[in-house]
């Protein structure tokens, strides 16, 4: 697959002329147990050397998947709702944590009290909600549940989602989830990308806000898996640096 990339290295090189930096972080969502395309996943970061921040879906986690990132520190768990369950109707987004919805507080910390048991200090108290969708009503749980980060779709229009929890998105998703669930068109996702960090260097957007990637390792087909190489490596090479929220130093970005 070619792909022209000539926007987006020249976006980056007028990063890099200004001095400014770029951080950029991956997420990948839906874990649950030790898979070959988790494996892939795991191979892929090792060559990058960019961690992955693993959302893995507390209700269904099996040891395997334990097993398995206890031999990789590149990928890094986070909280991804309870059960991945839709709670809303058919008329709504779906959500698992959306409005008028009953057992949310115990949700939640079922969700953190399993993952701390199965993680440890390896866990990053970060909560991923499916669907990329979470009720404003729900914020001040999170804080006092013991979730430090939230992290959704879509540049954070401010740090703090509630007191206590930053909020930390992600921006970059390759699957064509309203088409036929493989690659967006690549001219379409370049442009796009070029788009996010340009907003950041005028100042339209939070440039502090690490740019995130969002994978989803077992949906993916051949040319996601190439793009979002392709498109790591170009970011790399003009300059962005790897976020690890597992070892940053001081308050989240």
């Amino acid at each position: 697959m070619k792909i022209d990339w000539t926007l987006l290295k020249a976006e980056l090189a007028v990063w890099r002329r200004s001095g400014l930096k770029l951080p950029i972080w991956w997420r990948d969502d839906d874990a649950a147990e030790d898979t070959r395309a988790l494996r892939k996943l795991q191979t892929m970061s090792a060559a990058l050397k960019v961690p992955v921040h693993l959302a893995v879906i507390p209700e269904r986690a099996k040891p395997s998947l334990l097993k398995f990132l206890t031999k990789h520190d590149n990928l890094i768990p986070v909280v991804h709702g309870w059960q991945h369950k839709n709670h809303n109707s058919k008329e709504q987004k779906k959500s698992e944590f959306g409005i008028d919805r009953d057992g949310v507080a115990i949700d939640l910390e079922t969700a953190m009290t399993t993952c701390r048991d199965m993680f440890g200090d390896r866990l990053v108290p970060m909560f991923v909600p499916p669907w990329n969708n979470f009720a404003d009503e729900h914020l001040p749980l999170l804080s006092r549940l013991g979730y430090r980060a939230l992290s959704t779709y879509t540049p954070r229009t401010a740090r703090i989602a509630t007191p206590g929890v930053v909020r930390i998105n992600t921006h970059i998703d390759p699957i064509f989830w309203r088409g036929d669930g493989g690659l967006v068109p690549p001219e379409t996702l370049v442009v796009q990308i070029t788009g996010l960090l340009a907003d950041r260097r005028i100042g339209s957007a939070d440039a502090e806000e690490p740019l995130g990637v969002l994978t989803h390792h077992l949906a993916q087909d051949a040319a996601v898996w190439s793009f979002t190489r392709a498109c790591i490596e170009v970011l790399l090479a003009g300059g962005a640096e790897p976020v690890n929220l597992s070892t940053w130093d001081g308050p989240l970005p």
